[in-house]
């Protein structure tokens, strides 16, 4: 079986000149290897000492740390960073979540319109505290660092 394409008046075509293969990839593969081979990128330029092996096996752990590019503090700050920023993104989409589906509930029932609001803020103030609790543990893993 070949892989065909139809054209607007019905005949059929190969997608490309020389186009011997049976097997296509679909736009989900084609982006998951994209970014596979993007994170082994980032891994390598992230880590030269162990991508290139440039430094001796007897050399010291402060010659070591300075070789590379993102150092255990360094490690700490930006995990501490990337889990706040996570922390408040996931805080403001619960929260957006929340407002939406209780402006929807009180379009469809005006009537319970006080109790959804008085339960959508109570929900609200619960992941607004979890959020910053969140914040607060990021923050502390940045100074400790």
């Amino acid at each position: 079986m070949q892989t065909m394409r139809r054209d607007c008046d019905g005949d059929r075509k190969k997608p490309f000149p020389g186009w011997q293969s049976e097997e296509t990839m679909d736009r989900k593969q084609l982006v998951r290897m994209a970014l596979g081979l993007a994170g082994v990128g980032v891994v390598m330029l992230a880590m030269p000492h162990v991508a290139f092996a440039q430094e001796a096996a007897g050399a010291a752990a402060a010659a070591a740390e300075k070789g590379t590019f993102l150092t255990t503090h360094g490690a700490g700050w930006l995990g501490g960073a990337i889990g706040a920023g996570l922390a408040i993104m996931g805080g403001a989409a619960g929260i957006g979540r929340i407002g939406g589906s209780a402006v929807e509930s009180m379009a469809r029932q005006p009537a319970a319109a006080g109790q959804i609001s008085t339960a959508m803020i109570i929900t609200a103030a619960m992941i607004e505290g979890a959020t910053l609790f969140a914040v607060v543990v990021g923050m502390l893993a940045v100074l400790k660092a």
